[in-house]
């Protein structure tokens, strides 16, 4: 990629951002305008989950391949195929006759999503070289997720309200199509050094695995075990096929080397934690806002704002916090705002008290505006410019399989503890576990924050860092050799 000017890099920059604008306004838009789908097209819970879960599937399932794809045949055709497919899919859902047409016209959606974030990044790494500036923009990056839950909210209760659920995926058509132009325009073509050869089994095992071990969770409390065990079987099964086959290959889809690295594993782990928390927290919140207090959607997007401020306004603190003094101090703070926020409901149940839980949104919307900069900034240090798209694209794939594991483990939860009682009643005792588990996930971005950002975890990511080059230099020598 040639040298860029301070203002280019900065409108390729926003153009990035653009994208994920479209791709993190989708969830937050979709989370408020749920309980009208549920009326309109008749949905149960399980139902709700897959609306969600098979867009955030498809997602976890492809970023790793569009990353690798994107650095072999190039990055800006990539983002490109896209923002089209993505635009296009947005579109199919606004005319959805049913809720299966509207499932599968999500999982389209999110072919062309999977093509966007880890590609931005990716191309966001190569544009910004220095530490310094690079942390920041990715600091940029994450307050765009906060304009999003700010918006979101708003945006999706006026469209609801004021025309239909289907008007939600409107939004997404205008800045799919100037993102598109001004990426032709703007945005510099680059790749990979040397091509990564595509890895169909492992792609396969990947979809084998997301898919049956979601399936499997959300279908528990409605099916009986007889349809549930054979996927869980399949979950690992395709699991231990991972482990065995990729180390095998030269170019894995999934480079199991890069765990050496303790940053990049607590990142992965974090990215998993941090976005279950943010997919149970929405989800439930949504649920109980407008079907147990029975507020419209525009009033509920409203009682979301608490959350999604903070995350808008902490997000690029957390990016100066990541360039200045390093991901430490911004973990920390994360795990801690996000297990007191979570812990507020799960034992104080904060739903019940407008000033409770005007807290515990504020609480958890710090922590996840502190959490995103260190997990991109962590993911993609210190490795390989080479290999920028596939390790963004694993921290993106941690993000999504945590929001789609984060909905179906709480949307099963709920469920199950609703069963046959009255929904309004049994809800905030039926939640209650749910809570809890999302108690859990804040707890292990703490813990992992705290393991995985010490001396002794940097010196593992530059041995790491030192391998890996050392390996893609032997290979290149060895292709070389042979041509």
């Amino acid at each position: 990629m040639p040298e860029l000017s301070p203002r280019r890099r900065l409108l390729v920059l926003a153009i990035c951002c653009m994208s994920l604008l479209i791709v993190s306004l989708d969830n937050t838009i979709l989370n408020v305008a749920l309980p009208s789908m549920q009326k309109d097209l008749g949905a149960t819970t399980s139902g709700l989950q897959w609306t969600i879960d098979a867009y955030t599937l498809v997602l976890a399932s492809l970023l790793m391949l569009a990353g690798s794809t994107a650095d072999r045949i190039g990055r800006k055709r990539v983002f490109m195929a896209g923002l089209i497919v993505f635009t296009i899919g947005s579109a199919l859902c606004s005319v959805a006759p049913d809720l299966d047409t509207l499932v599968v016209f999500r999982m389209v959606q999110a072919v062309g999503g999977s093509m966007l974030n880890p590609v931005a990044m990716s191309i966001i790494t190569n544009t910004f070289t220095d530490p310094r500036e690079r942390a920041r923009a990715i600091g940029a990056w994450g307050a765009v997720v906060g304009i999003s839950m700010a918006a979101g909210p708003l945006v999706g209760g006026l469209l609801v309200e004021a025309v239909s659920w289907r008007a939600i995926f409107w939004v997404n058509l205008p800045v799919g199509a100037a993102a598109l132009l001004l990426t032709l325009r703007y945005v510099p073509e680059s790749r990979a050094p040397r091509a990564r050869r595509p890895d169909p089994v492992g792609q396969g095992l990947v979809i084998a695995l997301f898919g049956s071990l979601t399936y499997a969770i959300i279908e528990a409390p409605n099916a009986g075990g007889a349809t549930v065990l054979p996927f869980a079987a399949v979950a690992v099964a395709a699991l231990l096929g991972l482990l065995a086959y990729e180390p095998r290959r030269a170019e894995p889809l999934i480079d199991l080397r890069f765990f050496r690295s303790a940053p990049f594993s607590g990142a992965t782990v974090i990215a998993v934690s941090a976005f279950a928390a943010l997919g149970g927290f929405l989800f439930l919140s949504t649920l109980y806002l407008q079907n147990v207090r029975g507020l419209d959607a525009l009033h509920a997007g409203l009682w979301m704002l608490p959350m999604a401020v903070p995350t808008f306004l902490c997000a690029p603190l957390a990016g100066r916090l990541v360039g200045s003094r390093g991901p430490r101090v911004p973990l920390l703070v994360a795990g801690l705002a996000m297990t007191a926020g979570t812990v507020l409901f799960a034992g104080f149940r904060a739903e019940t008290s407008d000033v409770t839980l005007f807290v515990g949104y504020v609480l958890f919307g710090v922590g996840f505006g502190f959490v995103n900069a260190p997990i991109t900034n962590t993911a993609v240090s210190g490795m390989p410019r080479a290999q920028a798209g596939v390790a963004a694209a694993v921290a993106s794939t941690s993000r999504q399989l945590g929001q789609t594991l984060g909905v179906a483990v709480v949307g099963a939860v709920l469920a199950a503890g609703i069963g046959t009682s009255s929904y309004r009643e049994a809800f905030v005792p039926a939640a209650r576990p749910g809570w809890w588990v999302l108690v859990v996930c804040g707890t292990s971005v703490l813990v992992f924050g705290l393991l995985t950002s010490g001396r002794w975890a940097r010196r593992t990511a530059a041995r790491t860092a030192e391998r890996l080059a050392s390996d893609e230099v032997r290979e290149v020598v060895r292709v070389g050799e042979r041509a």
